[in-house]
């Protein structure tokens, strides 16, 4: 699964890590140590050379703290990209729709992707299932994702762990594999 260990080439693909999904006006989030797994995970894989890939997104609701025109676009400091590490920028949920990232994936010869980013019920959960669906094999970081609180359209207030956990689940062994930090550093690793 990780980079220079199988015939099939792997990517680290890392969603919306954005200033911007700090702003208090979003509520209560849950993992707050989700940064920190991704970048030890990134550290781990840049040694071992792996492909590493920066999706971002440039919102066109005049509402999003993620225009491209305001600071909370750019990429937080734990996963600020490298220079020749690849970014596409979406203005969806999917990482896929009009970014050109499949065509790069294929061309590459790159098959498998592991996945983290944020958050875990909107833009991690929508490019999943759509790397799942296009023939790719997903690992799905589980501690290197997050979600935040909401109230349903049941008038029920749900916290970000709820939210979390039962993406997690809906994603699990149907779009991808789950794996933890650790078992990620693991694997990179051995």
């Amino acid at each position: 699964m990780m980079p220079g260990r199988n015939p099939d080439k792997t990517a680290l693909l890392i969603i919306d890590v954005q200033k911007g999904l700090d702003e208090p006006s979003l509520g209560q989030r849950n993992n707050p140590g989700a940064e920190a797994n991704m970048a030890s995970i990134l550290a781990a894989w840049r040694e071992q050379q792996g492909t590493v890939i920066h999706i971002r997104h440039c919102s066109l609701d005049p509402e999003s703290p993620l225009r491209p025109e305001l600071p909370g676009n750019a990429f937080k400091a734990e996963v600020q990209p490298l220079p020749g590490e690849k970014e596409f920028t979406k203005a969806v949920n999917s990482a896929f729709i009009g970014t050109g990232l499949e065509q790069y994936l294929r061309k590459s010869g790159i098959s498998r992707l592991v996945i983290m980013g944020l958050t875990t019920d909107h833009c991690v959960s929508a490019s999943t299932r759509m790397a799942s669906d296009l023939g790719f094999d997903v690992t799905l970081v589980s501690d290197a994702t997050a979600a935040f609180e909401r109230v349903g359209y049941d008038g029920v207030h749900y916290s970000g762990e709820e939210i979390h956990r039962v993406n997690l689940v809906s994603l699990d062994r149907e779009f991808c594999v789950l794996r933890s930090t650790a078992e990620v550093l693991g694997e990179i690793q051995a």
